[in-house]
């Protein structure tokens, strides 16, 4: 039939292909502003990774501010994600999106010229509230102007973006670092001309309408209890293991307070007349499922980025940069996988079978990892990072994506930004309570060998002696694959998310169809219709 019609009338097809091909170059001119936020917003978290012993002691920082460096950021940004997600439903998506940028160039900036380990902190808090902003627009703004069919076509820039910047933070913090004429300042400086430009590419290519709602009520109250329940539970596991132990009235404290704190927050949701966080999205079998999966796939590209980085380094004694460069295969998988994952999804609609291959490899890659020690050969390694990042690639931003397709535009940023928040959560936790098994791993290894750990990092530095020096890199050598089995471990959620998932096929439309009554029920719930006919 199509054929017959282009034969008949070709003028009509040519004028189709270009009209095709104008809306194209349009929307690829609204996501250079968007990955480029993106990019650099991400790119924040991880660059300090390889400067971070360089920045503690430019600034007299102690071994507590040291983690704090990393974990304020992480902090606000998880805390944030979901309360920008939700006022992304009631106000202007490019007001919100501009003021997180601008919020995150404060926080940059602040950072770059700190002179304590205390004004460090409070910049990198004010940086993650930006980062937390930026993450969460991004998406729901794509979402806003892309249906879900051709949505896929686009996924896997926002992959890359995302991926690439995420592990090659540590390169890039490595290169500034190993570079005399830079510093470690440079490491916040360099995002600032990028933010600029996507703040003025957004500013000329975005253009979303602005639905105006009478009556709007912002549930202050939600979004405090949430903030206050996830920032008690991420010091508690920043702070387990080191400062006090696992079980300790500090744990009991920390952990009761803070599920107290969710648990009223949950209560209070439940009754907000505009939730942070809608719970009849979240009791969906899609979003849950997503939910899960993201948790998962979180604690891999976090965990990866930063254990890699570490185990090259300690257990391989190669420099930051050559570390970095030695995690290209990751990035390449990432970026290959998803964009061509991302161009058959739009083309077939389905995205379950792409999502469970992708979870398949992230779990391979990972338990691959598992078996590896100090001496372990580069093209294992190559293969195994090649895995996780096809895996990755294939799952970030398609678990969003699932559940995009099964919501109302109006609630797309509250979706949006709970399946970011909790992969972000993952990432978090996945990141503190790996490190500090990595830790703890490495001190009894030392200690059975008759070696004091001298504060993690800094035994591989004082130890003297060939012998010795062989010793810390096997202990880090282990510690690394043990880590990595238990991201394997988590990774298999990942795998059970996706086997679990609906068969979907992703609408043509941006918006459900405007239904009433049962039919809006339907709408609001695609596996009931499954359900009853079972």
């Amino acid at each position: 039939m199509r054929r017959a019609v282009n034969e008949s009338n070709p003028t009509d097809t040519d004028a189709d292909a270009d009209a095709d091909s104008a809306s194209q170059r349009q929307v690829l001119k609204v996501l250079s502003g968007l990955l480029l936020a993106l990019f650099v917003s991400t790119l924040s978290s991880t660059v300090v990774s390889s400067a971070l012993p360089k920045i503690i002691g430019a600034v007299d920082g102690t071994p507590t501010q040291y983690t704090w460096v990393v974990t304020a950021t992480l902090l606000t940004t998880t805390a944030t994600t979901p309360i920008w997600g939700k006022l992304a439903d009631l106000f202007s998506k490019k007001t919100l999106l501009q003021a997180a940028i601008a919020i995150f160039v404060l926080g940059t900036l602040a950072s770059g010229i700190s002179q304590t380990g205390g004004q460090l902190i409070a910049a990198r808090a004010l940086q993650g509230v930006g980062v937390g902003g930026v993450q969460a627009l991004v998406q729901i703004a794509i979402a806003a102007i892309i249906s879900p069919r051709e949505r896929g076509r686009y996924s896997g820039y926002l992959s890359g973006a995302t991926a690439s910047s995420t592990i090659g933070g540590p390169l890039l913090g490595g290169v500034i670092v190993d570079t005399s004429w830079l510093g470690w300042r440079w490491c916040f400086f360099i995002a600032l001309p990028l933010a600029a430009v996507a703040f003025f590419l957004l500013h000329r290519t975005l253009n979303l309408p602005v639905l105006r709602r009478e009556n709007v009520q912002i549930d202050y109250l939600g979004a405090t209890l949430i903030a206050a329940g996830v920032s008690v539970l991420l010091i508690w596991v920043s702070f387990v293991d080191n400062s006090f132990a696992w079980a300790s009235w500090q744990t009991a404290a920390m952990v009761s307070g803070g599920l107290a704190l969710l648990a009223v927050a949950v209560w209070v949701e439940s009754r907000a007349a505009e939730p942070v966080v809608p719970l009849a999205i979240v009791r969906q079998r899609t979003t849950a499922l997503a939910i899960l999966g993201s948790l998962a796939v979180g604690t891999a590209m976090f965990g990866s980025s930063v254990f890699l980085s570490q185990y090259f380094q300690l257990s391989r004694g190669y420099t930051p940069t050559k570390a970095g460069l030695l995690t290209i295969p990751m990035m390449a998988g990432i970026l290959i996988a998803s964009t061509i994952a991302g161009r058959m999804i739009s083309r077939t609609g389905k995205i379950k079978p792409f999502v469970i291959t992708g979870a398949a490899l992230l779990t391979a890659g990972s338990a691959a990892l598992g078996t590896i020690d100090d001496k372990t050969s580069m093209l294992f390694l190559s293969a195994a990072m090649l895995c996780i990042g096809m895996g990755v690639g294939m799952t970030l931003q398609n678990f969003v994506l699932a559940v995009q397709n099964t919501v109302q535009l109006k609630d797309v940023g509250s979706a949006s930004s709970t399946v970011t928040f909790f992969r972000s959560l993952g990432g978090t936790v996945g990141v503190a309570v790996l490190g500090a098994f990595m830790a703890r791993q490495v001190a009894d290894s030392l200690a059975t060998a008759g070696i004091s750990d001298g504060g993690g990092q800094a035994s591989h530095a004082t130890a003297q002696s060939p012998a010795a020096q062989e010793i810390v890199r096997a202990a880090y050598g282990d510690a690394t694959a043990h880590v990595f089995l238990l991201s394997a471990a988590a990774a298999v959620l990942a795998v059970v998310a996706a086997v679990l998932l609906k068969p979907i096929n992703l609408r043509s439309s941006l918006d459900l169809p405007d239904k009433t009554g049962e039919a809006a029920a339907a709408a609001a719930d695609p596996d009931r219709d499954t359900r009853s006919r079972a």
